[in-house]
């Protein structure tokens, strides 16, 4: 995608410039613009707000999210989500870790409904699709089984 700003017309006829990197919507009194950031965010709390859903994003990404988190440069609300946002329309994609013994289809079915919910309430986005790819199951004790190999 590019970051290139085009005139759409919006709202009582008015012109609206609109970045591919962010939402525009426009009233009689000015223009609002969510940027991709605002959207990513919102699905990534409201993911993690859903029971069975133990981290997000794949092995290779949960790792330096962990480090860029560590030294304050990381933002693990936004760890594992991808967003495409259109003038009215958003379409989300997680990558996601479930706890050993939940339903995946059922947690599955619940991220979507909590994040439609939440980015429509919130953002005022229609979403037209929430595609989830479950990458590991969490184990209880494996966060302190990998503890102690690193001590060793």
């Amino acid at each position: 995608m590019t970051a290139e700003s085009k005139q759409e017309t919006g709202a009582g006829g008015r012109e609206v410039a609109r970045t591919q990197t962010g939402s525009a919507a426009a009233s009689e009194s000015g223009a609002t613009v969510i940027a991709d950031a605002v959207v990513t965010k919102v699905a990534g709390i409201a993911a993690r707000e859903v029971p069975g859903v133990h981290d997000l994003g794949g092995g290779t990404s949960r790792a330096i999210g962990s480090v860029t988190h560590r030294v304050g440069l990381g933002d693990e609300r936004t760890q594992g989500v991808s967003v495409e946002v259109g003038e009215t329309e958003a379409a989300v994609d997680l990558t996601l870790v479930v706890d050993y013994g939940e339903s995946i289809p059922q947690v599955a079915e619940a991220i979507r409904e909590n994040i439609i919910k939440r980015v429509e309430g919130i953002t005022g986005l229609r979403v037209t699709e929430v595609n989830i790819a479950v990458n590991d199951l969490y184990f209880p004790g494996d966060d302190q089984a990998s503890s102690e190999s690193q001590g060793s």
